[in-house]
């Protein structure tokens, strides 16, 4: 397997909140849930440790040898990083560190996915482009979007209605009628989207940041079909120019509606499938 990685944050000044890595079989990508200034997290490590660790021990986790299904190993992941710190942070603050996940695994002649939470893993064969998203943090929060939606970003009134915002959704997470991150409730890893599709006929597999995916999904600037040709032809860090671009033309949101003018985007393209294996844990990836 040939993977192709691009990350850019927010600024230079800003510490990237995604995280992705590789080994010659295996990928995983994770975006960090940011938290608005003047809310708190309950933790002393901030959003950044969470998902770098948590993308660390997770893909220990899915490139050993002898390692179980992808949600048995997110699963463990989780266990572990709460464990390391909840003697020190307050892991039941409604605001503990979370983060989406997708992961991916190449087993004998399977690709095998899980996909928790609104990142994004596009599957392109020869014939179409399936597109692998968690759609339930959109459904739960979609109600409440009018607390800020329609006042300008970088306004006080808009920051104000945001945090507003951030607070309800935040008393959603991990629960059934609400959506299921990464964080301190191993269980979240049982409600991941799981699935695998045959090698054969797959061009490549992107996992996106859905900083990344919003040239796609929100901007509507490119359909999925011209996402996945542009990082094919181009490479991911042109996917991420063009996101830069958009988001720059659009300063207040007042053309596209969304949570930040900008945000962490990361971008994963894995091509070359078939070379993949069942690598040992700890294996470099190219």
């Amino acid at each position: 397997m040939r993977a192709v990685l691009a990350t850019a944050p927010v600024g230079p000044q800003t510490e990237n909140e995604d995280f992705a890595a590789v080994t010659p079989s295996a990928a995983v990508l994770l975006d960090g849930a940011g938290t608005p200034a003047g809310l708190g997290t309950g933790c002393i490590h901030g959003i950044a440790w969470y998902a770098r660790t948590l993308g660390t021990v997770l893909l220990s986790q899915i490139a050993a040898a002898d390692s179980g299904p992808l949600a048995d190993c997110l699963h463990a992941a989780i266990r572990d990083v709460t464990s390391r710190h909840e003697d020190t942070c307050d892991l039941s603050h409604a605001g503990s560190p979370a983060a989406t996940v997708v992961a991916t695994r190449i087993r004998g002649d399977e690709l095998e996915y899980l996909v928790l939470s609104d990142s994004v893993l596009v599957l392109s064969s020869d014939g179409a482009n399936q597109v692998v998203t968690d759609h339930r943090i959109e459904t739960a929060s979609r109600p409440h979007r009018g607390q800020f939606e329609g006042m300008p970003i970088g306004t006080a009134g808009r920051d104000a209605a945001f945090r507003q915002y951030v607070q309800t959704v935040r008393a959603m997470k991990n629960t059934d009628a609400g959506y299921w991150v990464a964080s301190a409730e191993p269980e979240a890893a049982h409600r991941a989207i799981c699935g695998s599709v045959a090698v054969t006929g797959l061009r490549a597999a992107l996992l996106l940041s859905d900083g990344a995916s919003r040239l796609a999904d929100v901007f509507g600037l490119v359909s999925w079909d011209e996402l996945v040709s542009l990082v094919l032809e181009s490479g991911p860090a042109e996917l991420i120019r063009q996101v830069r671009l958009a988001e720059a033309s659009d300063p207040d949101g007042s053309r596209w509606r969304r949570g930040k003018a900008v945000d962490d985007a990361t971008v994963v393209c894995c091509d070359q499938l078939a070379a993949g294996f069942a690598a040992p844990a700890g294996s470099a990836g190219e």
